[in-house]
């Protein structure tokens, strides 16, 4: 009876941890390279891009981003977005216009390329930020572009009683 009590308290740890992994508030420095060979391995041959979600809360998400091939350069119209290169090298074009725009979502546009804008190679330890709003496109360099990104959705004023 005792095995099976303690197999049933397993069960329920094992289904309740990813729900409580989902909002996350905090990251430990060693989570981060776990975090980057787990993600490298879930890529599949031919993937360019995947993202995992490490922290969350309140409207902002902090995100692991890895670049095995560059994407399309996108605009997200709310959120100010800070990155830092974790590992790889690459380059981020901002500014400009976005070219032949397509609303993916609410908070992502994408488009076929940026005209204007200006070019920074990336490599670890650059920190960055693209404000709401700003067109961008990573480039990739050999071994990739991996980044810790945070997405900060501004709070709003609230409407005025009426």
């Amino acid at each position: 009876m005792m095995r099976v009590l303690l197999a049933l308290a397993t069960l329920a740890v094992a289904t309740v941890a990813p729900a409580q992994d989902a909002a996350r508030d905090f990251a430990a420095a060693t989570d981060i390279p776990r975090a980057v060979a787990a993600l490298r391995a879930t890529m599949k041959p031919g993937q360019g891009f995947a993202m995992q979600t490490l922290v969350s809360g309140g409207g902002s998400v902090v995100a692991l981003e890895y670049w095995k091939a560059e994407g399309r350069p996108a605009v997200h119209p709310d959120d100010n977005e800070y990155a830092t290169v974790v590992a790889g090298s690459g380059t981020l074009l901002s500014g400009g216009r976005l070219v032949d725009p397509h609303v993916v979502n609410p908070g992502l546009t994408d488009g076929a390329r940026i005209e204007g804008g200006t070019t920074r190679a990336l490599r670890p330890g650059d920190v960055l930020l693209i404000p709401a709003g700003v067109p961008h496109g990573f480039g990739v360099g050999a071994n990739g572009l991996v980044l810790l990104g945070t997405k900060i959705t501004p709070r709003r004023p609230a409407a005025p009683a009426r």
